[in-house]
């Protein structure tokens, strides 16, 4: 039997989107999803640290500091229960909700099926344009610095509304949702990898809204999520007056000029497709000190994690040379990073199989290249090294403009069409045998 959700979706999906949080950040968001899986009813319910161990989070925040102090108050003014925010002190948000269906009617337990979708929102300021649509129907965010930039609120709305309809399902198994803080970082999916809730998944789903794909295409699985690491870099020197002595100055500045330039000139690979890029840059204080501290934040990517692993080596060499070259130090820092992994083939046969037959799903892709970098890797790699099946699809949505822009919105037709194209994948793999292949 495939159900069907009883949860207003775009009531859902606006609430989330009037209030996103930052990677780490998300209390407010964390405790608004356990009051509505406490509201469907589940087997077992994890939130924060009783999710995953947080020293196994990457990009974390200082536990201490003010900033996510501040959140974390943001969350308790804006009507989020005290208890549980307390619960997450120190950033670890985020929760995991188990349906346990076990039949048992054979003596075996039926399969292990898994859902997982990101939390997080950017560091954007939402368009106050009337013609953008959340301005106009009264739901844009109300955090100024911060907006649902890349869909995580549609995500969200799915995670909930296939956990309510696999519930009303005749499902036999174990469902377990994974809503996973700190995607827009690459910091959450590896404590959730590395926790018990994913151990033994026999199909594990992660969903993505749009990705220039319109409203109406599914694309079952897709290949070529690119391997990346996430790498910081403060470079120390000696500050000295720049007319009166500066040859008594070790100009971190200048360090920071050549990490940035031979950083592009780092040697591509012959075995495949590399990526390097300096995102952020600074340093100084005033046009007359040579300064002493400058910090870039960077990335580099590979078609492989091999090719990936290449290029972290350089870049973290060519930022230590770029230091001694005019007499700094540097503090290199691998912030975060995740792995290649390509969707299953068989698995997103189901999902296309599931899509087929869905109202307002007029093209449904096998597979398309994704591109860029997700750390749903890290639970799709899990399940693949246990003997299970992983895929990563994409509910296309029409958004007026590219992710992580001031004026990205989702079209909400896509959010039943997600809904029922998962619930109707999880229900198929739920017949299956567990471990199959």
């Amino acid at each position: 039997m495939v159900a069907t959700t009883e949860l207003d979706l775009p009531r859902l999906r606006r609430a989330f989107h009037r209030h996103p949080e930052p990677a780490w950040r998300e209390f407010h968001t964390t405790a608004r999803l356990v009051e509505e899986v406490r509201s469907i009813g589940v087997d077992e319910l994890a939130v924060g640290p009783e999710a995953y161990d947080p020293d196994d989070r990457m990009a974390a925040p200082d536990a201490d500091s003010d900033e996510v102090r501040r959140w974390m108050d943001r969350a308790i003014e804006r009507g989020a229960d005290e208890e549980l925010v307390e619960q997450m002190a120190g950033g670890n948000t985020g929760l995991v909700a188990v349906l346990d269906r076990q039949d048992g009617a054979d003596g075996e337990d039926g399969p292990h099926v898994g859902l997982r979708v990101d939390i997080d929102g950017l560091f954007i300021e939402e368009s106050a344009d009337e013609e953008h649509l959340p301005v106009r129907e009264g739901f844009r965010s109300e955090t100024e610095e911060t907006m649902h930039a890349c869909g995580h609120d549609a995500h969200m709305t799915w995670g909930l509304a296939v956990l309510d309809a696999v519930k009303r399902s005749d499902f036999a198994g174990r469902f377990t949702v994974f809503f996973q803080p700190a995607e827009e970082v690459s910091g959450g999916g590896h404590p959730m990898a590395e926790s018990e809730y994913a151990a033994g998944l026999d199909s594990l789903f992660a969903v993505h809204v749009g990705l220039d794909h319109p409203t109406g295409e599914v694309v079952a699985g897709v290949e070529e999520i690119l391997a990346m690491c996430h790498v910081d870099a403060t470079f120390r020197g000696t500050s000295a007056h720049a007319g009166k002595a500066p040859n008594e100055g070790d100009n971190a500045m200048q360090a920071l000029g050549t990490a940035i330039q031979n950083a592009y000139g780092i040697p591509r690979h012959a075995d495949g497709m590399t990526r390097v890029n300096i995102g952020v840059a600074e340093a100084g204080t005033a046009s007359n000190i040579i300064a002493e501290k400058a910090t870039i934040h960077g990335e580099a990517r590979g078609e492989t994690t091999e090719l990936m692993e290449y290029m972290k080596s350089k870049l973290s060499r060519t930022l230590d040379s770029a230091a001694e070259m005019h007499g700094c130090e540097a503090d290199v820092e691998i912030v975060s990073e995740s792995p290649r992994v390509d969707s299953d083939p068989e698995l997103a046969g189901v999902v296309a199989d599931a899509a087929a037959g869905v109202d307002g799903v007029e093209t449904v892709t096998e597979r398309a290249a994704f591109g860029a970098s997700e750390d749903a890797t890290f639970l799709m790699d899990r399940a693949h090294r246990e003997g299970g099946r992983a895929t990563f699809l994409i509910v296309g949505t029409d958004h007026p403009t590219s992710h992580h822009t001031a004026t990205f919105d989702v079209d909400e037709r896509s959010l039943p069409i997600g809904v029922e194209v998962l619930t109707k994948a999880v229900l198929a793999a739920g017949e299956g045998e567990p471990g199959a292949e």
